[in-house]
């Protein structure tokens, strides 16, 4: 089974799409993951990223379509895949099309003001990284290794909310472009975790 999982940021894309890479024992393939792979393992293709990256430009499609291509034909994903964080436009789509069919995109839809809550509440550890959320952990200190917690800078409130605005900018032709092609299932991710991974199982089977 082949998989796209798509959500704006702080829907719990992340979460569901490793529960659900496990439960169907396909491989869960991130595109930044996949780059820095790339990169760390010298591939041509990853040179080529490097290049890009180092001047601050954004990768072309062409090399990200490259790595894609060259992903799945790897063991791990013979029973299939889960592409997170890929294709991001509909001419990225059209290429993916090109080299691999897909069995179902998965859309996690949570309302825009419940994802602001999320994301600006988050809070980071500097010392051990481990994240805490103010509706469940009043402490300003971290409770496993006692540094002050800290807020990032992109999920300050003004922040989370452009980058919501970008994203649905982004992916509203995505999500039409996949629904056209009977494609689409569409999961409420405003509920418990296991809740939403369930939805997406029964609407998978």
């Amino acid at each position: 089974m082949n998989l796209i999982f798509l959500g704006p940021p702080g829907a719990g894309k992340g979460t569901q799409a490793e529960r659900i890479a496990e439960r169907y024992q396909i491989a869960h393939i991130s595109t930044g993951g996949m780059l820095r792979a790339e990169i760390r393992n010298a591939t041509p293709l990853g040179a080529e990223a490097k290049a890009y990256i180092d001047k601050g430009a954004l990768v072309p499609d062409s090399v990200i379509i490259g790595m894609v291509e060259s992903r799945i034909q790897k063991e791990d994903c013979k029973n299939g895949f889960l592409l997170d964080g890929f294709p991001r436009t509909t001419a990225q789509a059209d290429a993916l099309a090109e080299i691999t069919d897909v069995d179902a995109v998965v859309d996690i839809e949570v309302p825009f003001e419940r994802l602001v809550a999320r994301i600006s509440g988050r809070r980071m550890c500097p010392g051990c990284g481990a994240a805490y959320h103010v509706t469940t952990h009043s402490a300003a200190t971290c409770d496993k290794c006692g540094e002050t917690l800290y807020q990032r800078d992109d999920d300050r409130e003004e922040t989370v909310q452009n980058r919501l605005v970008v994203y649905e900018e982004k992916t509203a032709p995505l999500i039409a472009y996949y629904r056209e092609r009977g494609k689409l299932l569409t999961v409420n991710g405003d509920a418990e975790i296991d809740t939403v991974t369930d939805s997406i199982v029964k609407g998978l089977s």
